[in-house]
């Protein structure tokens, strides 16, 4: 059965009138098959969807990027890679579910596959702890990404998770510890590091598999800090002002491409990557070949600088304008203030060596 968004509801309409249409056994027994309404029908839901689809708001895009038949990263890992092998275990507590990892064949070479995993239904969604990774998962990962660095093999990331997991347990265990180590070795890696923002990018769970070389991001995915009903939250006390949250938070693909957070935007199908999956995974696939050529002819060095001056560059491309009217950057601002600061003493200097010279002269008199 279908699953459609509160933005959907005549789409959803046209597609049951539709599923009518193409059934010759309705209610009212054997019919014969109108196929000049059907196609007609079908015009209109595929006008209907594309406009909606092009005119999303932001806690629009949140809600498709949070589809429940939106592509997982275990969908993709299957038709994506080939020969994968899935490795368990950090070596220190236990098994992480809410993460896939392992080494597979992309294109005929071998790369290192790290998915976060929400599953398909409830019982795999209880399984996979709906994506949030616990510290075992990050030190999973981490062990993996330094074997795939010694072994010199390209590290790809697929990014789907709310955040990381809040429990007990997992703060017991050194949650931010594990993250924060997942960082550092994702920067320190002098392999290609690609990731993929699939569906939804949350919190530091999201950043700790996507300080990568290249971040590419499906065109109706997110990508934040916090989720916009954490944000209305804390900011209004009222979780229903998602929207306004999402608006300010600037979290779709192109909003963050324009700033310089993402690298590339893969673009979605019509209607979303759940209508349309196929379609989906020879967009992922055309553009993650074309990231990792890139760098086949980079050494290790030149890598791992990449890396490092990708994100020491971000917030730095423009100046900021203090007085956007006249266009007088910051930097004039300055220069101004510095200018005043020499007047000023120079100023000092010569009313102390005023002062001086009367003091001087007030002790002469007086002898």
């Amino acid at each position: 059965m279908k699953s459609y968004l509160e933005f959907e509801g005549d789409i959803k309409n046209l597609e049951k009138e539709l599923d009518k249409l193409k059934d010759p056994f309705n209610s009212e027994g054997l019919s014969e098959v109108d196929t000049q309404r059907i196609s007609q029908i079908q015009s209109e839901i595929d006008s209907k969807l594309k406009s909606a689809y092009e005119n999303l708001n932001e806690w629009q895009v949140t809600q498709v990027a949070r589809h429940e038949e939106r592509p997982k990263s275990n969908f993709f890992i299957k038709n994506l890679f080939t020969n994968f092998i899935n490795l368990s275990g950090d070596r220190r507590f236990s098994e992480d579910e809410s993460v896939l990892a392992g080494f597979a064949l992309f294109e005929g070479k071998s790369v290192l596959i790290i998915g976060q995993e929400k599953g398909e239904d409830l019982e795999s969604r209880l399984k996979r702890n709906f994506g949030m990774m616990k510290p075992e998962g990050y030190r999973k990962c981490i062990r993996l990404m330094n074997i795939a660095n010694k072994f010199n093999i390209p590290v790809v990331t697929l990014v789907d998770t709310p955040g990381a997991y809040p429990g007990i347990g997992a703060e017991q265990r050194g949650q931010a510890e594990a993250i924060a180590k997942s960082i550092e070795c994702c920067m320190s890696l002098k392999v290609p590091l690609i990731s993929i923002i699939i569906g939804e990018g949350g919190s530091g769970g999201a950043i700790a598999l996507a300080s990568a070389n290249k971040v590419l991001m499906l065109e109706n995915a997110i990508y934040s800090v916090i989720s916009p009903e954490g944000c209305a939250s804390i900011l209004w006390r009222d979780p229903t002002k998602s929207l306004e949250a999402a608006k300010a938070m600037k979290l779709t693909a192109n909003q963050l491409l324009n700033i310089g957070i993402v690298d590339h935007v893969i673009k979605e199908p019509t209607g979303g990557a759940h209508r349309d999956k196929e379609s989906t995974i020879s967009n992922v696939r055309a553009t993650l070949k074309t990231c990792l050529e890139g760098f086949e002819n980079l050494s290790k060095e030149e890598v791992y600088e990449q890396r490092k001056n990708k994100f020491l560059s971000i917030g730095k491309q423009k100046s900021f304008n203090v007085f956007t009217n006249n266009n007088v950057s910051i930097e004039k601002g300055l220069n101004f203030i510095n200018f005043i600061k020499r007047k000023i003493l120079s100023k000092k200097a010569k009313y102390a060596f005023i002062f001086f010279f009367i003091i001087l002269l007030a002790g002469i008199i007086i002898i």
